[in-house]
């Protein structure tokens, strides 16, 4: 499990007004709520927000907020962004007690190379990069690793496949395709051209038909 710390403050102040000279201050407004707390509006440092989500998974890794003094693990639960600039417009944060499990979305890493993309020049295709879990939250992984060693061609990888930790439920549908390794491109569109080919090859060889010519024919040569 991944964590990180972060400090805030109460903010008293609210409205579009106040969010928009916190920003220009350097600063993003914020937001704290769960386990039957009243939302507590905050205020946290951009910078400081900005260097955590650059070395770690928002979605995964459990936030020690020191709010005035007071400490609590959070997660983040929602992250606006500018739509032109993509700068922090409002961050959520949600607070976890240990033994209340959560729902988070965990990445997917996929290990090793697949038996079909090194022996037979396939294709690793990648359908899904993250579940959902429910977990918690002292136990929150930082991923899930998937091995896709031994994948053929024309063969995939499904939810119910995945090894887990114990003590996770995962949500998603267990027939859901993770991954599938599929046979080369040229391979795939040389096929049709060949039958293509085969089927010129055998119109050419069909002898032309040579038919007897009627008597009337003769008469008129």
């Amino acid at each position: 499990m991944a964590t990180a710390s972060l400090t805030a403050s109460v903010r008293e102040e609210r409205g579009t007004g106040v969010a928009r000279k916190l920003r220009q201050a350097g600063n993003v407004p914020a937001v704290i709520y769960g386990h039957g707390r009243e939302p507590q509006s905050l205020t946290i440092n951009t910078r400081e927000v900005e260097k955590l989500l650059g070395q770690f998974s928002a979605g995964s890794t459990v936030i020690e907020l020191n709010v005035n003094g007071a400490k609590s693990n959070t997660l983040i639960r929602e992250i606006q962004r500018h739509p032109v600039n993509r700068s922090i417009v409002h961050i959520d944060f949600q607070q976890l007690v240990a033994g209340e499990k959560i729902t988070v979305s965990i990445p997917l890493r996929f290990t090793g190379t697949a038996d079909g993309v090194r022996n037979s020049g396939g294709i690793l295709e990648e359908t899904m990069h993250q579940v959902h879990l429910r977990v918690d939250p002292a136990a929150i992984p930082d991923h899930i690793d998937v091995d896709v060693t031994p994948l053929t061609i024309g063969h995939s990888i499904h939810i119910s496949d995945l090894k887990l930790p114990e003590g996770v439920t995962i949500l998603d549908d267990q027939s859901a395709t993770v991954c599938v390794c599929t046979a080369p491109k040229a391979v795939e569109e040389a096929a049709p051209a060949a039958a293509e080919g085969a089927e010129g090859a055998a119109a050419a060889a069909e002898p032309e038909l040579i038919r007897k010519p009627k008597p009337e024919e003769e008469e008129s040569k």
